[in-house]
């Protein structure tokens, strides 16, 4: 298997990848890993990544340009990761994803390749979670500064599942989160105390261009109507954690505008 890492700051993976079982499978020839740096797809003498968001708002967003542009140039223009049988896949690691658990590491495991792209800053236009990423994921419920301890984590569960890694293939069987954890999850209660108010994952950030390939930005976010904007943002934020995280609302306090929103996007509007 080959793995490919996406990163502003490559020399990060210097560690992770010289120990363990990463090291002793990158020896016997059993994963490759590639660590690429982000700017090294951009076309301006600052190498510059990101950019403010639309609509307003705190921090840096990370553009899609240079993300699109590494990922096609390590898999080609068709993305080889999107076909009716994809052989790569493309995980955008984010607080906003999925949870990362065993059965995921499993399913990434069956792949011949796995492109991981660390985010930064704020967060990633959202143009590359929904029209290049295959996969987005978290790896638990707090907010990290960047996508490479995420990315490195996902690399070591996934390497020690393939053959030949462990020196007991039973190892990986018969070990916390394997052989049970469809059945466990299925019966088993949340232990974590309900809340009254909802837990949301982050709304969707937009930056310049706006737009690219054809993918507009939100028009909301470029009115200025603050109020359109803030609204909108909530609804995102409701419906991505109901795509991702449903069990955050589980049990939750809704607000009257929440309440209002949740219909809305569970009747398609």
């Amino acid at each position: 298997m080959r793995f490919d890492l996406i990163t502003i700051f490559p020399e990060f993976f210097a560690g992770p990848l010289e120990h363990g079982i990463i090291r002793r499978a990158r020896e016997a020839g059993i994963i490759e890993t590639h660590v690429h740096d982000l700017r090294n797809w951009t076309h301006d003498r600052h190498r510059t990544v990101d950019d403010r968001p639309f609509g307003g708002g705190e921090g840096m967003v990370l553009k899609p340009e240079p993300l699109f542009e590494a990922v096609e140039a390590l898999l080609g223009p068709e993305g080889q990761a999107r076909g009716p049988a994809p052989t790569s896949a493309i995980v955008l690691l984010s607080a906003s994803g999925k949870l990362f658990r065993q059965a995921e590491a499993r399913r990434l495991s069956a792949f011949g390749r796995i492109v991981l792209l660390c985010g930064r800053y704020e967060g990633v236009d959202e143009r590359v979670a929904e029209h290049l990423a295959t996969d987005e994921i978290s790896i638990g419920d707090f907010v990290l500064s960047g996508g490479e301890l995420p990315a490195a984590m996902v690399l070591d569960a996934v390497t020690r599942l393939l053959p030949g890694a462990l020196g007991n293939e039973d190892s990986s069987v018969f070990e916390s989160f394997s052989a049970t954890e469809a059945s466990k999850e299925s019966v088993l209660p949340d232990p974590r105390p309900q809340t009254t108010v909802p837990c949301l994952l982050d709304c969707p950030h937009y930056t310049r261009p706006a737009e690219y390939r054809g993918w507009a930005v939100p028009e909301v976010l470029l009115s200025g109507n603050h109020e359109e904007i803030r609204v909108w943002r909530r609804k995102m934020a409701l419906g991505k954690t109901l795509r991702n995280r449903p069990e955050l609302l589980a049990g939750a306090a809704l607000s009257t505008e929440d309440a209002r929103l949740l219909t809305e996007i569970r009747s398609g509007h």
